[in-house]
C-alpha cells in the first residue's frame, strides 16, 4: 500500500468498449464525492467529462476527460483521485494511450448486458502493453438482460484466471439492490441516495459467497509465501491483511479485482471508490520511466526533489488557447515557475495552475508530485514533452516514445476559401498538436489528413471550423501511380524559333530506355566533339527532369528511366539555356510517345492482427483486393498476425471493412513498399 502523506493521489483511467458505462460511472463517482450536486446524462449532453458539441450530438466520449475528486475511505484517509475518462471508439485510441501514460491504475468497465466486446479486448491490451495495473467493474447491473455471472465467465474465458471477484450482486436488473463483499462476507444494501447500510445476504448468494470466499482468499495468499504458511497452519487472514496481499499483487499485475456497480442508482458506487483508493498503488509504487539517452531512468515522486512535469494532453480551447494537461512527475509546480523543454529546449513560463473538471477551470496554488494539473499557453510544449526546472538533471531527459498508430484513413483537404487557405497549415498544426494520431502530408499539390478512421477525421475537421474557424471541402486521396517507358528507343527534341533578334535554338537526340523498379532516374552525357557545349548540359538534364514531373501520356510523374544524350546541335547566337531545357523536355515526350508507357501503382505492405476465428475471412477479403499473403504468425490470447502486400488502392477504406470483418477487433498498420505494373484493365483514364 501506498505511504504518500495525506491527501494520498491517485490518477484512474477508465478503459472499455464504447457505451459500457464509463462516463455515468464518472458521472455517479462525482456526485456520489459530492463534487457536482447531481449527476449528469449522457443522452441529454449534460455530463462533466463529455461537454465538446461534439461528443454531445454522437452522444459518445470522443476525447480524454479529465474529473478530480476528493475522497474519504472507511479507515479516514483522504484521497485526492483524478478520473481520466477515455473513448472507447476505436477511432480515438490515441486518447486511451494518452491516460494509461498518466495512470495509476487502469480501471476496465464492462457492461452487464454487453458483456466482453472488441473494446474491452482493446483496453485489457492498452493496459497490459503500458504496464498499468488492471481493476475491472462491471456496470449496468441494473438494466434489463444484465447478468453478472455470465460476463465474468465471458472475462474469465477471455483474460484467464488473473480475475479475483470481490463482489457479488444481490439481483439482476431491476432486482439490483446490494453487493456482497466476498472477502469479509458481508452485504451491503443501497438506499436511493446510493448510500448504504448492513444487510442480511439473500440465501443463494450466501452459499455462492462462502465457496468464493474461500476459492479467494486461497488465490490471494498463494502469492505471499508467510502469509501462505500460517493459512495452511489454520491462521485466517484477516481482511485488511488480505486486502494489503492483494494491492500488492494488483501492483505487481498477478491479480485483477472484480466489482460490480450501477453507475445510474448508485449502487456499489461508494464501494468502488474505496477499492480503487486501497488497492490502487499510489506513485511511489510505480515511479515514471523516463528515457536518458538510450537508459530507461525512474523517476521518484518525491514533492521536494527536482521538477519534473509530464505534458500527455493539449486541448486547444476556443477562449484561452493552448491547454496543457500535464502530471508532475518529481518535485512541485508552482504558478510563475519557469521550465525548459528537455526536447527542444524552449524555456516555458507557468503562467497560472489550475485543475480541469470537463470544461470548468478550478484554480490551483500548487501542485505536488503524482497530482495532475493544467497550465494554459505552454505554446512550445506539444503531446508527450517533458519539462523540468533549469539546471536540474531532468533537462537531459525525454518522454518515453508514445505507441505509435499510423494514420490508415486518409481524406484530402480543400479549403473553401483563400482565407481558409492562409490559415489551414497553422489550424491543422495545432489539432495535431492536441492529437498526435492525426498525421498531416501533401499529396502532389493536395493536403492530406490522416487519422485512425472515418469518426476520427470528421470530429477533426468539425474542430477545424468551430475552434479554428477553418472550413474545408474533402475527397478521396488520388492513389499516387507512376509510369514508366515500356521499351527502349531514340527520340529527338527540337526548338527552332526566329522572331526578329536573339531567337531560340537547340537540338537533343536521346536514347531513353527502362530502369529496374525503383531505381529512379539516370542521366547520361555521351556527347562527343562538342555538338552540344558542355555549358548547356545541366539545362538538358533540368529539361528531362521536369519533364519527367509533368507526366507521361497517362498523366503520372515518370519514373525509372534512363535518358543518355548523345548528340545534338547548337547556334553560336540563338542557342540557351532555355532552348536547351525545352528541347530536352520535348524529346523525353517524344521518347514516350513513340515507346509507350507502363502505368505503375504503389504497392503497400500491410500487417493486419485479427482474432484467430476471423482469419479465414481476412485472408480471403486481401485476395480478393489482390493482395498477396506473405505470411502468418499465431500469438497469444487467440489472435494472428497475417502479412500481405496490397495495392494502395485497394485499401483506401480498408480499416473499416476490417472493422466490419472482424467485430472491431482487427487493427492494421500500413507502409509503402513498392511500385509494380498496375493491370491494364485497371489503369486508371
Amino acid at each position: 500500500m501506498d505511504q504518500a502523506p495525506s491527501p494520498a493521489v491517485r490518477t484512474v483511467a477508465l478503459l472499455g468498449a464504447s457505451g459500457s458505462g464509463k462516463t455515468t460511472l464518472t458521472e455517479a463517482l462525482l456526485h456520489r464525492a459530492g463534487t457536482i450536486p447531481r449527476a449528469g446524462r449522457v443522452e441529454d449532453g449534460t455530463t462533466v467529462s463529455d461537454h465538446e458539441p461534439e461528443e454531445i450530438a454522437r452522444g459518445i466520449s470522443l476525447a480524454l476527460g479529465v474529473a478530480p475528486f476528493r475522497w474519504q475511505t472507511d479507515d479516514g484517509r483522504t484521497y485526492d483521485v483524478t478520473l481520466l475518462d477515455t473513448p472507447g471508439y476505436l477511432d480515438f485510441a490515441g486518447a486511451v494511450d494518452a491516460a494509461l501514460s498518466a495512470a495509476d491504475l487502469a480501471v476496465i468497465v464492462v457492461s452487464a448486458v454487453d458483456g466482453v466486446q472488441a473494446g474491452t479486448h482493446l483496453a485489457w491490451r492498452a493496459a497490459g502493453e503500458a504496464g498499468v495495473p488492471r481493476l475491472v467493474v462491471v456496470t449496468k447491473e441494473d438494466r434489463a438482460r444484465a447478468d453478472f455471472h455470465r460476463v465474468l465467465a465471458q472475462l474469465r474465458d477471455a483474460f484467464g484466471d488473473v480475475l479475483v471477484p470481490l463482489e457479488l450482486p444481490f439481483g439482476d436488473e431491476a432486482g439490483f439492490t446490494g453487493v456482497a463483499d466476498v472477502l469479509s462476507e458481508g452485504g451491503y444494501v443501497y438506499d436511493a441516495d446510493g448510500r448504504h447500510h448492513d444487510g442480511p445476504l439473500p440465501s443463494g448468494v450466501a452459499e455462492e459467497e462462502h465457496r468464493l470466499h474461500e476459492s479467494v482468499t486461497e488465490d490471494i495468499v498463494a502469492h505471499d509465501d508467510d502469509q501462505l504458511e500460517r493459512y495452511l497452519a489454520g491462521d485466517v487472514p484477516s481482511v485488511a491483511d488480505l486486502e494489503h496481499t492483494l494491492a500488492q499483487e494488483v501492483c505487481d499485475g498477478l491479480a485483477v479485482p472484480v466489482l460490480v456497480a450501477s453507475g445510474t442508482t448508485g449502487v456499489g458506487v461508494d464501494r468502488l471508490a474505496d477499492l480503487v483508493c486501497e488497492l490502487c498503488p499510489g506513485p511511489g509504487a510505480r515511479p515514471a520511466t523516463v528515457l536518458a539517452g538510450d537508459v530507461e531512468v525512474q523517476v521518484a515522486p518525491d514533492p521536494r526533489g527536482p521538477t519534473l512535469v509530464h505534458a500527455f494532453r493539449t486541448v486547444a480551447d476556443p477562449f484561452v488557447g493552448q491547454v496543457t494537461v500535464l502530471r508532475v512527475l518529481s518535485g512541485t509546480l508552482r504558478p510563475g515557475d519557469r521550465l525548459v523543454n528537455t526536447t527542444t529546449r524552449t524555456e516555458e513560463r507557468v503562467p497560472g495552475l489550475f485543475r480541469l473538471r470537463g470544461k470548468e477551470h478550478t484554480p490551483l496554488d500548487v501542485a505536488v508530485a503524482g497530482q495532475v494539473a493544467a497550465v494554459a499557453k505552454l505554446t512550445g510544449t506539444p503531446t508527450g514533452s517533458l519539462l523540468a526546472a533549469k539546471g536540474t538533471p531532468g533537462v537531459g531527459m525525454t518522454a518515453r516514445p508514445a505507441r505509435e498508430r499510423p494514420g490508415v484513413y486518409a481524406l484530402a483537404l480543400d479549403p473553401v476559401t483563400q482565407s481558409d487557405d492562409d490559415r489551414l497549415s497553422a489550424a491543422l498544426g495545432r489539432l495535431v498538436a492536441e492529437d498526435p494520431t492525426l498525421t498531416v502530408d501533401r499529396t502532389g499539390e493536395r493536403t492530406v489528413l490522416r487519422g485512425l478512421g472515418d469518426t476520427h477525421l470528421a470530429v477533426a475537421l468539425e474542430r477545424l471550423a468551430r475552434v479554428f474557424g477553418v472550413h474545408v471541402t474533402t475527397s478521396p486521396v488520388p492513389v499516387g501511380y507512376r509510369e514508366t517507358i515500356a521499351k527502349p528507343v531514340e527520340a529527338e527534341g527540337k526548338v527552332k524559333k526566329q522572331s526578329g533578334g536573339h531567337g531560340q535554338y537547340a537540338v537533343v537526340q536521346l536514347r531513353v530506355s527502362p530502369l529496374p523498379p525503383g531505381s529512379g532516374f539516370e542521366f547520361v552525357d555521351s556527347v562527343v566533339g562538342g555538338a552540344i557545349p558542355r555549358s548547356y548540359l545541366p539545362a538538358v538534364e533540368r529539361g528531362v527532369r521536369e519533364a519527367m514531373a509533368a507526366g507521361g501520356p497517362h498523366g503520372f510523374p515518370v519514373v525509372d528511366v534512363r535518358v543518355e544524350v548523345y548528340d545534338g546541335k547548337a547556334h553560336s547566337v540563338d542557342s540557351s539555356d532555355m532552348a536547351f531545357r525545352t528541347a530536352a523536355a520535348v524529346g523525353l515526350k517524344e521518347a514516350l510517345a513513340a515507346a509507350g508507357t507502363v502505368v505503375l501503382e504503389p504497392v503497400c505492405r500491410v500487417q493486419i492482427t485479427v482474432p484467430t476465428s476471423a482469419q479465414g475471412d481476412v485472408m480471403s477479403d486481401l485476395s480478393a483486393r489482390r493482395g498477396r499473403i506473405t505470411d502468418t504468425v499465431s500469438l497469444d490470447g487467440g489472435e494472428v498476425v497475417v502479412e500481405a502486400t496490397v495495392p494502395e488502392a485497394e485499401l483506401q477504406r480498408y480499416v473499416l471493412d476490417l472493422r466490419s470483418l472482424t467485430g472491431g477487433r482487427g487493427s492494421l498498420v500500413v507502409a509503402h513498399d513498392h511500385y509494380a505494373p498496375c493491370p491494364e484493365h485497371l489503369t486508371p483514364a
